[in-house]
């Protein structure tokens, strides 16, 4: 493994490459648009030849916010420039993906990038995943769909033994669904082990694992372990967890459910909101998949990601120096399997 700050310079010098380009209008023209606005920058996603928003809206918390706020956080999402649509079939369970198909896919699924995901063991389970996931979602095809919560070497045996990731080949190759991969948010030597055992299979086209300052402290860290085999492999990346499930702030609260407390928060005492995005911007990842439970907390994100900035070199590394003697404490990265 590289020294970790050679490593972190390593990987956003791969940033540009998958930039897309703004080309040059006069003052106050349109960049790009679509019939709904203007859409955010966008990034090349992996060599799957698609084009994606830099941000995009996590389907989790549209899964237990009430039925308004679901509704008018994903148009207000769709207004700021938000083109891709996470979800997955365990969030609610159902809910999300029937919100979606209620608010989301009726009026912008031709201008929309769709993915949600299966926590199918075996391909008979994974394929009924897939057919009520399309019905749920009120749409006859994915543009992804992956493998959820990838957790350890055995769940990827598991899974691979079982043909989870042969339906899911099978899946794309009919048409059903456009891009397959994967996601985990507990194991970075679990993500490291399902792209060495599938290499040059086909599968993964995107990796989905959280990215952050914390992370890149961490003695096991997906941004230093995954990123560099999955960029190798030429996979899109997917970032989540930016702000560790809320647990960077003080609090952290589901309706009127208190989740989270702490008087040490790394936001805003380590770092800012806008820090945390900008150093995931700041490495070459597709999309930031930011959760949003209200129309505020999205605009929140759409704002810093109009205004983003690429950090330099010694602005990520000072970042990751903050955190380091947190790096390991249960309860921030709260996800992470310690065993």
């Amino acid at each position: 493994m590289l020294e970790r700050r050679n490593f972190l310079t390593k990987l956003a010098g791969l940033t540009a490459g998958i930039l897309i380009p703004f080309p040059s209008f006069p003052k106050g023209a349109a960049i790009y648009r679509d019939r709904w606005g203007d859409l955010l920058p966008q990034r090349k996603l992996g060599n799957t030849g698609e084009k994606v928003t830099m941000l995009g809206l996590g389907g989790y918390h549209i899964g237990w916010t009430t039925e308004k706020d679901a509704e008018a956080t994903i148009e207000a999402a769709i207004e700021g420039g938000i083109r891709f649509f996470d979800t997955a079939e365990a969030y609610g369970p159902n809910t999300s993906e029937e919100r979606y198909g209620k608010y989301l896919t009726p009026k912008y699924r031709s201008e929309i990038f769709l993915m949600t995901k299966t926590l199918a063991k075996d391909g008979k389970t994974a394929r009924e995943h897939l057919d009520g996931s399309l019905k749920r979602l009120n749409s006859d095809y994915l543009d992804l769909w992956q493998a959820h919560a990838i957790s350890s070497r055995e769940d990827v045996d598991q899974r691979m033994s079982e043909g989870v990731f042969d339906f899911m080949m099978e899946a794309k190759a009919s048409g059903r669904v456009r891009h397959i991969g994967f996601t985990g948010h507990t194991n970075a030597q679990a993500h490291a082990y399902l792209l060495e055992k599938m290499k040059g299979k086909g599968f993964p086209e995107t990796v989905q694992m959280p990215v952050n300052p914390v992370d890149a402290a961490h003695t096991v860290s997906f941004v230093k372990q995954v990123i560099p085999e999955a960029l190798e492999q030429n996979c899109g990346i997917l970032a989540m967890k930016t702000l560790a499930g809320g647990q960077f702030f003080n609090e952290k609260h589901e309706l009127d459910k208190k989740m989270w407390e702490t008087d040490d928060p790394v936001v805003p005492d380590r770092f800012s909101v806008r820090d945390a995005l900008n150093f995931v911007w700041s490495l070459p990842v597709s999309v930031l998949i930011t959760g949003a439970s209200t129309p505020d907390m999205v605009k929140e994100k759409i704002n810093l990601a109009k205004n983003h900035q690429v950090l330099s070199d010694s602005e990520r590394q000072k970042l990751v120096e903050k955190v380091v003697d947190i790096s390991q404490r249960e309860k921030v990265e709260y996800y992470r399997n310690r065993g």
